[in-house]
């Protein structure tokens, strides 16, 4: 062996082999990734025991690819299931075991419209080893220079040049030769936000629903609590258990929940049901940087929708607090997400979505029709990233307002309709007005208080009642094609 050699040692994994039931497919993608993910957390153990054994250890992403040589025949009211034309298409995957519901749905359906098998093999996208070894948690990855061998000298690490949102904003170039992206996201991509949700959230990705509340204040969590006790308490409701930050999970409503040392940046609790289908509630506390973060990484999960139900400035003087706003356009200020997203791009209104919500409103206020106005404006609501902006000169940010037709401000709103926009993700907004600072009436402690007593409850269960609304809603007709671009990928 001459000194440039390397040898490369990597775990022996079946051919690559065609598949016509989604089931089988999905066995094999869990077969490889696990023998690849034990393989790299045994050798990195030997490693940091007893020293390297020589050589390059790696494994592989498993792989999923289609080759198609005519256009499907689908169905037209459909947004996804299929490839745009003829050729090969493929994606790396990761943690087939979590996404074994959303894997075995998106197969199905590319057998079904092309009629032609899918196969499953090994990629040749390494996995880095943290990425490995975070689902065992006897293993900790020591930082750089603390081990005895130089990490990446032997295993691979996380490649934030192949880690990248790309695909889905739709600026991704396939070399000639090579297959096109199949998924939005690549197995990289996923893994690196599967690791940040559980940082953010102090809950494992195992636990996030389908169907995803954010909050912008921490006073809707003791509600939401309130009311999955409810739930576990009726048999009858579906609810199967509460899952709170740390990842302390009740299944009866009587369990007492531990308090916890630190909150996390974003805390997050789960209403679960069997199937996923329950409701996820996130702080994101305040500000858009916050929204971005908890979406770019919430979005690999593929939920179903995910609703924004926090307080807003209103800004008409006919409001009054405790108001309703239900967003059906959006002015974007919020600047962070301008470079993947430009300012240009209209974010629409989906209509399955403003239905629920209003129905919601209906539904928990018992008022209806032309009555309904009485508690809610449906209008634009501006997105800013300036929380002080009350102190600032007023003609020009004013005016801007007017000119929008605004009704209502706030510093999330718009940031996480426009990344369920860029995701693929259904979305809306419900805000409660709880100041109007055009008005002289400013979030002051005595006013916070009362508004939030009275309003919080009813605020929250709007916005339950809509994802339960939103969950009886088959996904083909959620998934609404004006989410999706020219040249899609075939997976939601």
């Amino acid at each position: 062996m001459t000194p440039t050699e390397i040898v490369l040692q990597s775990p022996s994994v079946k051919t690559p082999e065609a598949f016509t039931n989604a089931k089988a497919a999905v066995d094999r993608l869990c077969e490889l990734y696990e023998t690849a993910t034990s393989f790299l957390c045994r050798e990195f153990t030997e490693a940091l025991a007893k020293g390297p054994s020589g050589g390059r250890v790696r494994a592989f992403y498993p792989e999923l690819r289609i080759t198609t040589t005519s256009f499907a025949k689908i169905d037209s009211r459909l947004s996804f299931g299929h490839v745009a034309e003829p050729g090969v298409y493929a994606t790396t995957i990761t943690r087939p075991d979590l996404f074994r519901n959303y894997l075995e749905q998106q197969i199905t359906l590319l057998i079904e419209n092309h009629n032609v098998a899918v196969v499953v093999g090994a990629s040749d996208t390494p996995i880095p080893v943290h990425f490995a070894v975070a689902n065992d948690e006897t293993i900790t990855v020591p930082q750089d220079g603390a081990a005895d061998f130089t990490l990446r000298d032997v295993f691979d690490v996380p490649d934030l040049s192949t880690t990248n949102d790309d695909i889905v904003n739709g600026v991704a170039e396939t070399p000639e030769g090579c297959a096109k992206p199949l998924a939005p996201f690549t197995a990289q991509r996923v893994d690196y936000s599967l690791a940040r949700l559980s940082h953010y959230t102090a809950t494992a990705p195992e636990h996030f629903q389908n169907h995803v509340l954010f909050t912008n204040y921490q006073f809707y969590v003791a509600e939401f609590e309130a009311y999955a006790r409810k739930m576990l308490a009726d048999p009858k409701s579906g609810y199967i258990s509460f899952v709170s930050t740390g990842n302390v999970e009740i299944f009866d409503a009587e369990t007492e929940i531990p308090a916890v040392d630190k909150q996390p940046q974003m805390p997050t609790y789960h209403l679960t049901r069997k199937d996923g289908s329950g409701i996820t509630l996130v702080n994101i506390g305040v500000g858009p940087s916050n929204a971005k973060t908890a979406t770019d990484h919430i979005a690999v999960l593929r939920p179903h929708a995910w609703l924004m139900v926090g307080h807003c400035a209103g800004l008409r003087n006919s409001q009054s607090l405790g108001d309703f706003v239900l967003a059906h356009a959006y002015l974007r200020e919020d600047h962070v997400l301008d470079d993947d997203l430009p300012v240009w791009v209209p974010i629409p209104a989906l209509a399955e979505v403003q239905i629920a919500l209003e129905r919601a409103v209906a539904n928990v206020t018992k008022l209806d029709d032309y009555d309904l106005k009485r508690v809610m404006r449906t209008g634009t609501v501006a997105t800013i990233d300036n929380r002080n902006w009350e102190l600032r000169e007023h003609a020009g940010p004013v005016q801007r307002l007017s000119q929008s037709r605004a009704v209502a401000l706030d510093m999330e709103s718009a940031t996480i309709a426009a990344n369920g926009y860029r995701f693929r993700v259904p979305y809306g907004t419900l805000l409660c007005v709880s100041d109007k600072p055009l008005h002289g009436e400013l979030k002051l402690p005595g006013m916070a208080s009362d508004f939030y007593k009275t309003q919080v409850a009813r605020h929250l269960m709007i916005g339950i009642r809509a994802m339960e609304s939103l969950r009886e809603m088959p996904l083909e007709r959620l998934h609404s094609r004006k989410l999706r671009s020219f040249d899609e990928t075939a997976f939601l």
